[in-house]
Order: structure tokens, then C-alpha cells, then sequence
């Protein structure tokens, strides 16, 4: 998964750079980031970009992430743009909670500022 967890690293230094998340607590940071807007859009981007590596190794990251988070499975597989848009959510948990900035950060609570953004951006873009 390292091509597809790169890319939405990528996106979410990008999101960060467009100061999405800010003045919001900082343990809702992972949805405004990734779960305010689609991270791929149309049939065929997202297909392109699920088989930069192995389809079914992105759809059993889903199920265990689903399955363990929410009880069941609901991401629908026969469509690529929501499996894309699952998996970048998926990764994007990944990446953050990987993150010891990001750790630190949701550990103390209050709002996300742009103090926090620019050392996670750092954070983020040297690891």
C-alpha cells in the first residue's frame, strides 16, 4: 500500500496547506481532512489509482478496518469510486494515528490552530 498511502499523505498535506481543519478540535481533524470531500472523483480516476497496487489487499484493509470499527462491512466493492474514497479514509486513519505529532496533539484536546497545522505539515512531510 505504500504508492496509495503516499498519495494520501500528499492529499493530506495538501488539505493542511489549504488550512482545512482549522479552529476545530483537534480529535475531529480526520474527518474534516478526509471525510468532508471525495479524495478521488469518477469511475475511472479511482480504478486507475486502486490498481497503482493490489485491489484485493485494498479491499481486505477495508473489511478488517470496517469490520473492527464498525461491526460490519458497508463499503459497496463493485463500485470503485467508493472503494477508492473508503480506502483513502482508511489510510488516512492509518497515517495520522502512525504520526507523533498528531498523537501528541490529539492527547491535549482544543482546537486545531496554525500553530499545530504548520508542525504537523513538518511532521508529515519528514516522515
Amino acid at each position: 500500500m505504500g504508492l496509495l498511502k503516499q498519495d494520501v499523505k500528499d492529499y493530506l498535506i495538501q488539505q493542511l496547506q489549504d488550512d482545512v481543519g482549522l479552529d476545530n478540535d483537534i480529535n475531529d481533524l480526520h474527518h474534516y481532512l478526509i471525510n468532508q470531500d471525495y479524495f478521488i472523483i469518477g469511475y475511472y480516476q479511482a480504478r486507475k489509482w486502486l490498481e497503482k497496487e493490489s485491489v484485493f489487499e485494498a479491499i481486505e484493509k477495508i473489511k478488517d478496518y470496517e469490520q473492527s470499527n464498525f461491526g460490519e462491512v458497508t463499503t459497496d466493492f463493485s463500485d470503485e469510486e467508493k472503494t477508492a474514497n473508503m480506502l483513502a479514509y482508511v489510510l488516512a486513519d492509518e497515517i495520522l494515528n502512525e504520526n507523533k505529532t498528531y498523537q501528541l496533539f490529539t492527547g491535549m484536546y482544543g482546537l486545531f490552530d496554525e500553530d499545530k497545522r504548520d508542525l504537523l505539515v513538518d511532521s508529515l512531510e519528514n516522515s
